[in-house]
């Protein structure tokens, strides 16, 4: 089971719509469960480095199964698995895990606007679902 494409550009759009609503330029991306891109959007205006951050925020909550934001950036375990995963992901607030049947397939992540801000629209992504 994983998130179908369909499904994940349904999240990149509603994410993209929230942000639109609350008047900030994200990027949005969809990742699977190993923090492979499954889809991904960038508003017309947005910084071209939250395309990265993005994906580094989705790949990290899908990895650890949380939110990114709860994952303590300076933690040296942490630090071994990014370093591990080849610094592929970001420890900071701006994604949340998509989980199915108890399962995480994957994540949702924002980035572009502050940090609550890019949660939000990940989480407005996730009720697409």
């Amino acid at each position: 089971m994983g998130i179908a494409l369909a499904d994940a550009n349904r999240m990149v759009e509603s994410a993209l719509a929230k942000a639109a609503e609350i008047d900030v330029k994200v990027s949005i991306a969809v990742c699977d469960s190993g923090g492979s891109l499954i889809a991904f959007g960038r508003m017309d205006g947005a910084s071209p480095v939250s395309a990265v951050v993005s994906q580094g925020k989705a790949a990290a909550s899908a990895a650890f199964g949380r939110a990114s934001g709860t994952l303590q950036a300076d933690s040296p375990v942490i630090q071994a698995v990014i370093a591990a995963m080849g610094g592929n992901m970001l420890a900071a607030r701006g994604a949340v895990p998509v989980v199915q049947d108890g399962a995480v397939v994957g994540a949702i992540g924002g980035s572009g606007a502050t940090a609550e801000q890019d949660e939000e629209c990940a989480q407005a992504g996730l009720t697409a679902l």
